[in-house]
C-alpha cells in the first residue's frame, strides 16, 4: 500500500502511535456508557494536540468532542464509537483485553485510534492555514447497547446539540471479511432498523394429565412460530430486506405441569420504514392466532436505533479520496448487511455515511466482528486515518460539497 501521496506518507508516520493507542484501547476495554478509563485517555490525547478544543460529557458522561476551528468555513464531523462488549476474548496476543469478560470485539478500539490520527494529522493542516472551516471529532460511547430507556450514545449526543450546526458527518467501520487494501461503500440504506419484541402467549394450564380441561400456551406455540417464520418469507416481498429472529423462548416449571404462559423474545430487523410497518404489524397477527385456540396474548415491540441510511454525494467524496490516494484499492459497492449501527442517528439527520475498511488478518483465520477472536491486520489504522483525513480536506477546501437542502429531522425512537 506505500506509496508517496504526501497524506497517506504523513499517516504512515504515525502508524506506531496508532498502534500504540489502539492496543492500550484494546487492553483496557469498558462497556457501554462505562468508558471512563478510554474517554480521559482520548480527552489527554486531545489536549496535547495543538489548537484543539476538548468538551466532555455532553449528551453522555463519557462522551469527548474535540474542535479544530478557523472561525470560518463549513463544518464537517467525524464520529467514532469507543465501548467495548461482555465477551471473554480468547486471543493470547500480548494486548489481549486486562479487563475479564469484556473486549473489544467490534473494532472500536481501532476506530477511536483511527480518529485520534486524524485529529493529529488535522491539527499540522489547521496551522499551516492550508484549510479552513472546522472539524469536530466525536468520541461517542455506548454504541453496542442501550440504556433502561431503549437509547444508546448517539441519540443522547444527537439530542445534546453535538450535530447542531454540522454541515456532514462520516465515519468508517472495520471489516474482518475485507482483507486490507479493500473497502466496502453503499448508497442509502446499508445497515438495519433494530427492534426488539416481547410476547406472552397466555392460558389456563393445568395438570400435564388432563391436558382436555384447560388451554395449553405451549401447544399454541407452534402455529404462532410457524407464522412468525412466514412472516418475511409470505408478507415481504424478495427484494426488500427484513428478517424475525426468535432469540428466547421460556415455559414452564416442572414436567407435570402446563403452563400458563409462555414468554417469546425476538428481533426483527428492516431497512426502510415501510417494511418496518409491516413487519410490526403482522407480528401482531400471527399472535392473534391463539385466539381460536382459547388463548390471549400481549406483545411489545421497542423500536430501537434507526437504518444506517447513506448519502450517495458524501459516499462519492469518500471513494474520490480512496482512489486519490490509494489508486490500487478495490471498492466494493454493496450493502453492509442487516446488523445494526447507531450512527444511523446521524444520518438521519444530516448528510452523513460510514464506510466499512478491509482489516482482516493474514493468517487465514476468520476472525468476525463480536466474536472472542476478533483481532485486525493494524496496517489498516494509516489507511483509514488518511482515507478521513483526506475527504476532510477535500471538503474544507472546497473541492467537493452538498447539494441544498439535504438536513433530516432526527428520530429518537427510531420510527
Amino acid at each position: 500500500m506505500a506509496n508517496d501521496h504526501p497524506i497517506v506518507e504523513q499517516a504512515e508516520r504515525l502508524l506506531d502511535k496508532l498502534v500504540e493507542w489502539r492496543r492500550t484501547f484494546h487492553q483496557h476495554p469498558e462497556l457501554s456508557f462505562q468508558e471512563f478509563g478510554t474517554s480521559q485517555f482520548v480527552a489527554e490525547t486531545l489536549q496535547k494536540i495543538d489548537g484543539m478544543i476538548v468538551e466532555r460529557g455532553i449528551g453522555v458522561e463519557t462522551s469527548v468532542v474535540g474542535t479544530l476551528t478557523s472561525g470560518e468555513g463549513p463544518t464537517i464531523a467525524i464520529r467514532a464509537d469507543i465501548d467495548a462488549l461482555p465477551i471473554h476474548e480468547e486471543n493470547m496476543s500480548s494486548y489481549r483485553s486486562k479487563n475479564a469478560g469484556v473486549m473489544h470485539a467490534c473494532g472500536h478500539d481501532a476506530h477511536t485510534a483511527i480518529l485520534l490520527g486524524v485529529a493529529s494529522m488535522l491539527s499540522v493542516h489547521f496551522k499551516k492555514g492550508e484549510i479552513k472551516g472546522t472539524v469536530k471529532f466525536i468520541f461517542q460511547p455506548a454504541e453496542e447497547c442501550t440504556d433502561e430507556h431503549g437509547l444508546s450514545g448517539s441519540p443522547y449526543m444527537v439530542q445534546a446539540g453535538v450535530y447542531d450546526k454540522v454541515d456532514t458527518a462520516i465515519a468508517l467501520h472495520m471489516c474482518p471479511w475485507l482483507p486490507v487494501g479493500e473497502a466496502q461503500i453503499n448508497d442509502g440504506y446499508s445497515m438495519a432498523n433494530v427492534d426488539v419484541f416481547e410476547a406472552k402467549i397466555f392460558g389456563t394450564g393445568g395438570h400435564g394429565a388432563y391436558p382436555e380441561l384447560g388451554t395449553d400456551p405451549i401447544w399454541m406455540l407452534g402455529p404462532v412460530m410457524q407464522a412468525l417464520h412466514g412472516i418475511v418469507a409470505r408478507k415481504v416481498s424478495a427484494l426488500d430486506a427484513a428478517v424475525v429472529s426468535i432469540g428466547q423462548i421460556h415455559a414452564g416449571t416442572a414436567s407435570n405441569i402446563i403452563p400458563t404462559e409462555v414468554l417469546i423474545e425476538g428481533t426483527i430487523r428492516s431497512y426502510t420504514p415501510e417494511i418496518r410497518d409491516v413487519l410490526e404489524s403482522q407480528l401482531k397477527k400471527a399472535f392473534s392466532i391463539v385466539g381460536p385456540l382459547g388463548g390471549h396474548y400481549s406483545l411489545t415491540v421497542q423500536r430501537g436505533e434507526p437504518a444506517l441510511k447513506n448519502h450517495s454525494t458524501v459516499n462519492e467524496w469518500l471513494t474520490q479520496s480512496i482512489t486519490e490516494i490509494y489508486p490500487s484499492f478495490k471498492i466494493i459497492n454493496r450493502p453492509f448487511g442487516l446488523g445494526g449501527e447507531d450512527f444511523g442517528y446521524v444520518t438521519q439527520k444530516l448528510p452523513s455515511s460510514m464506510f466499512f475498511l478491509g482489516c482482516a488478518p493474514e493468517d487465514g483465520i476468520q476472525r468476525d466482528l463480536h466474536t472472542p477472536i476478533f483481532d485486525i491486520d493494524e496496517n489498516c489504522l494509516p489507511i483509514g486515518t488518511a482515507i478521513l483525513t483526506q475527504t476532510v480536506i477535500k471538503y474544507l477546501k472546497g473541492d467537493v460539497s452538498l447539494p441544498s437542502n439535504n438536513n433530516l429531522e432526527v428520530q429518537t425512537n427510531g420510527a
